[in-house]
């Protein structure tokens, strides 16, 4: 029992958790797909910003480019080019350019193709990439392009001041300075989170089964022995 009273709260707690996490999915998503137009770089940073919103920006890319290693397509290494993009109006921003093929050795990198022009582009919101285990820059390494496994709003701020708190994925292939930029926004869908309520559910019903089942066998030992003893 005391087993039982400490973790069927916690289960049903993930439980609960994880469909308040479906229920912010679905708006998400809805909100996203809602979105047909793109709003100007000058009205998304006065906010509230939100993952999937396609957003327009003139500006010019800048020197300092990040390479985030380990992605592949088709089966083939490759990098997301991360470039920092300085607009007109408003904060300088990460631009995710797409995904380039890595070369035939770790020792070499990429080359990477810079507009020096003053351009548009459109993408939409995204967060920045940040795994569970965060790296950073290559060791040793200096100038640009710098290989990365994550990179963080901390990172980018090493070399700009008060960069937007979002990166922005170019919306598809022909935009300027865009590589294989065919990925939609990267969105869980509330699904997933549904079927996490339901293991958490489905394992605080199978514990309070056990705990009655245990309970009510106890009770009947209990019992014999007392009949035992009575006769």
């Amino acid at each position: 029992m005391v087993f039982a009273g400490a973790f069927l709260p916690v289960l049903i707690s993930l439980g609960i958790w994880q469909l308040n996490r479906a229920a912010e999915k679905a708006a998400l998503l809805a909100a996203w797909q809602g979105q047909t137009a793109s709003v100007d770089w000058e009205e998304v940073f006065e906010g509230p910003w939100q993952a999937g919103q396609p957003v327009t920006l003139t500006g010019w890319y800048g020197e300092q480019t990040w390479l985030l290693d380990n992605r592949t397509r088709n089966g083939r290494a490759g990098y997301e080019v991360l470039t920092l993009f300085m607009p007109v109006t408003g904060p300088p921003v990460v631009i995710n350019r797409g995904w380039l093929p890595a070369p035939a050795t770790r020792d070499r990198l990429p080359e990477v193709q810079m507009p020096e022009s003053i351009l548009t582009l459109s993408g939409w919101l995204a967060g920045y990439p940040q795994p569970l285990v965060l790296g950073g820059q290559e060791p040793g390494r200096e100038g640009w392009p710098r290989r990365v496994q994550a990179l963080s709003g901390e990172q980018v701020g090493e070399q700009v001041i008060n960069p937007a708190p979002m990166v922005v994925h170019l919306a598809d292939s022909r935009q300027p300075g865009a590589y294989r930029a065919d990925r939609s926004p990267d969105v869980m869908g509330p699904q997933t989170h549904y079927g996490y309520a339901a293991q958490w559910f489905a394992l605080a019903l199978v514990l309070t089964i056990l705990t009655l089942v245990a309970s009510y066998k106890k009770q009947r030992k209990t019992g014999a022995d007392n009949d035992n003893d009575n006769g």
